[in-house]
């Protein structure tokens, strides 16, 4: 026998074993596995297996080849999947948290959540699950001892956003920036604060919060409407800071609205100045006390390929492969021309879907190169082949390694920073280092 569940059904399931898994090899006992299908995988050939190695039910959409009680027969188990979601949401009345924006959302998501998880029992996206699978994903995940969610959601076309709110129905609204990323998907940077506006058009119709920073001038129209905004920034705002040093870590001087004047960070770039206001402000709008938002704040290290400093013999490496589009190209860029070091090497991979602008986008970031001096820039991959420059080029961040291992560089330091589809970090097994 093969059961067929409605949503309030599955849920009283979901009480009894709440733990979801989509892939058999992190099966634990007792998960529910939910067979989701792609291009290229069917997790329904895997339902009776998942069975067999403990799962207590196996959510299906297409018939078994034999019965079996823990089998449950839906018409889409993603779409099951983010019923299931939003109606575990619906049990809770506390402040939910969302994060958008084109660059530094994650950052900013695990910057909030180290602020907050001081003072709240806090459950946040994990890694960057922050799609239509991690979205509800995150949100399943969330214990009844949950006082704040924190939800990151990613998008790379409209009404992605939209979708997203549905499900997790933020209070509170971060919108990091509005950039050149998606450019395709998006249809311009109108369509990008467009989509990413669907945060804030959310809170705007349910009397919610939204937290922006002042010097964006955009925000101030795409907020307008919203019940409170609460703002950040250099010159106003309920919380207002400036770079003090961003070598090779961020630095800030703080002036209004916290008891502390610095904090030392351990994110490299002075474009993380936002990331770090909006995490203290929150951390002001939730009564966190000053000294916990501080100590949150120094003691987080970035991970994942996201602007980490590493240290290896003489030379020093920025590790930025995790994304890249023009808007974060030239700010890492412009941040790493300001460092005092006189042997600074870029390696630079090309950026992606950026549709009919992509040849353009390159261009300009090769006269934004040319600006500067550099001992030694190679560019890797994309639309980097396809624009007139003098540098050298390669295809691959494997050829990427093995032209740096062929360097012996010394007392150098590095920019590397690509979108995730080069792989940048691969180049890092010329140092020895394994990419993570």
């Amino acid at each position: 026998m093969v059961a067929s569940l409605s949503i309030a059904e599955l849920y009283t399931i979901f009480l009894q074993h709440p733990s979801i898994i989509t892939d058999t090899r992190k099966l634990k006992q007792g998960d529910i596995f939910f067979a989701l299908k792609g291009g290229n995988f069917n997790g329904n050939i895997f339902a009776l297996q998942a069975l067999q190695l403990g799962a207590a039910y196996a959510v299906i959409d297409e018939q078994p080849s034999e019965d079996n009680a823990n089998l449950i027969l839906v018409d889409n188990v993603l779409a099951t999947l983010q019923q299931l979601a939003k109606h575990h949401r619906e049990q809770f009345n506390i402040p939910f948290i969302g994060i958008t924006g084109s660059n530094g959302k994650t950052t900013t998501k695990e910057l909030i959540n180290a602020v907050l998880s001081t003072a709240f029992k806090t459950y946040t996206t994990q890694g960057n699950l922050n799609n239509h699978i991690g979205v509800p994903l995150t949100l399943l995940s969330i214990k009844n001892d949950a006082q704040i969610g924190v939800i990151e959601m990613g998008a790379n076309h409209q009404k992605e956003i939209e979708q997203y709110c549905k499900w997790a129905q933020p209070t509170h609204a971060v919108i990091t920036n509005c950039g050149k990323a998606h450019l395709e998907g998006f249809g311009g940077i109108e369509g990008v604060r467009k989509a990413k506006g669907e945060l804030y058009d959310f809170v705007r119709a349910h009397n919610g919060v939204a937290f922006a920073y002042n010097e964006y001038e955009y925000f101030h129209e795409m907020s307008s409407g919203i019940r409170e905004v609460v703002w950040y920034g250099i010159n106003e705002g309920t919380v207002c800071g400036n770079v003090l040093s961003s070598e090779p870590f961020l630095e800030i001087t703080l002036t209004k609205g916290f008891s502390f004047n610095t904090i030392k960070t351990n994110l490299v770039g002075a474009y993380n100045l936002p990331n770090v206001l909006c995490a203290i402000t929150i951390g002001k709008y939730f009564k966190v006390d000053d000294e916990k938002i501080k100590t949150a704040i120094e003691s987080y290290f970035p991970s994942n390929s996201r602007s980490q400093l590493i240290k290896v013999g003489s030379n020093k490496i920025i590790l930025d492969a995790y994304n890249a589009n023009p808007t974060s190209m030239k700010a890492a860029i412009e941040n790493f021309a300001g460092f005092p070091s006189k042997n600074k090497i870029l390696i630079l991979g090309g950026m992606m879907e950026l549709g009919a602008e992509s040849i353009h986008e390159h261009a300009d970031l090769i006269s934004l190169i040319n600006k500067y001096k550099w001992s030694n820039v190679l560019l890797v991959g994309g639309d980097f082949k396809n624009v007139h420059h003098n540098f050298l080029y390669v295809k691959s961040s494997d050829e990427a390694a093995a032209w740096l291992k062929q360097q012996h560089f010394q007392h150098a330091y590095f920019l590397m920073k690509g979108s995730r589809s080069i792989q940048l970090e691969k180049a890092l097994t010329a140092f020895e280092i394994s990419p993570e």
